[in-house]
């Protein structure tokens, strides 16, 4: 019969990965949830990538980071770098994009895109032949590649919306983050969709998307985690051979001998 063993300690080792693939099981029901989500016209709009393992989470973490320093000075660069730790400390990426915001505008002259009561404001800002948009340019200075159509960007919200209600029924934590997507659109992922977010996902006794401590990309939990070892270490190496100087054992004989005369005056 198998045997599976699972638990959240230590990483990467074969009972925290057999754990792990439960969260993967999870992305794929929360993917489902986000392809199946209302939207306008009922045409399909959604494509989505699950992201996994140590090598590939850092390539996005790492990525984060330079964005981060890209927007160095604004409050946006600690949210990049922060979220970079959280994409770490994931057990799994959701990376869910919107194909058709920039390319195929709902064209349903909202005024969504701008303000204004139609879809000029979208046109004037992409290259387009006859009304139809040029989806071969795809060259962009800003975060995001805009502008998009504003009925695609809101039916991608209740994308979003279902893959976390989704976490939500199958008891993972989950949070999804714009910053996750740009980091994952810059490599290529999801690559024909202009809009991306990320959902980080993670099966873990703590919830890692909450409770964050200020200057999180150099004190969270791994830091901790390495200083404390250092501190034990260092520790362990002043203290000497324990065949020959064993401080916890000294202890042991005195609270020994202490008890003894206690026990002594008692009687």
């Amino acid at each position: 019969m198998t045997v599976i063993r699972m638990n959240d300690w230590p990483p990467y080792s074969p009972i925290d990965v057999n754990r792990r693939r439960c969260a993967v099981e999870a992305a794929k029901l929360m993917a489902n949830a986000a392809q199946t989500a209302p939207n306008a016209g009922g045409v399909t709009q959604v494509e989505a990538t699950i992201l996994y393992g140590m090598e590939e989470q850092e390539q996005l973490a790492r990525k984060m980071e330079e964005l981060a320093w890209q927007v160095d000075g604004k409050s946006i660069s600690r949210w990049f770098k922060y979220e970079a730790v959280m994409v770490r400390e994931s057990d799994v990426v959701l990376i869910l994009g919107d194909f058709r915001a920039k390319d195929s505008p709902m064209d349903a002259e909202c005024g969504f895109c701008s303000g204004t009561g139609n879809c000029s404001f979208l046109y004037e800002h992409r290259p387009h032949i006859n009304g139809l948009i040029d989806p071969t340019k795809r060259d962009f200075d800003t975060l995001v590649d805009g502008p998009l159509c504003g009925v695609r960007v809101h039916d991608f919200g209740y994308a979003v919306g279902s893959a976390l209600f989704m976490a939500n029924r199958l008891m993972v934590d989950a949070r999804s983050f714009w910053t996750v997507g740009v980091a994952a659109q810059r490599l290529g992922y999801n690559p024909d969709s202009a809009m991306q977010v990320g959902v980080l996902i993670a099966a873990l006794a703590k919830n890692p998307y909450v409770d964050v401590n200020t200057d999180y990309h150099v004190v969270n939990l791994q830091k901790l985690i390495d200083a404390n070892r250092k501190l034990y270490a260092l520790y362990r190496q002043a203290g000497g051979d324990y065949r020959f100087r064993d401080p916890g054992f000294e202890a042991e004989k005195q609270a020994r001998k202490l008890e003894k005369d206690s026990s002594g005056e008692e009687e």
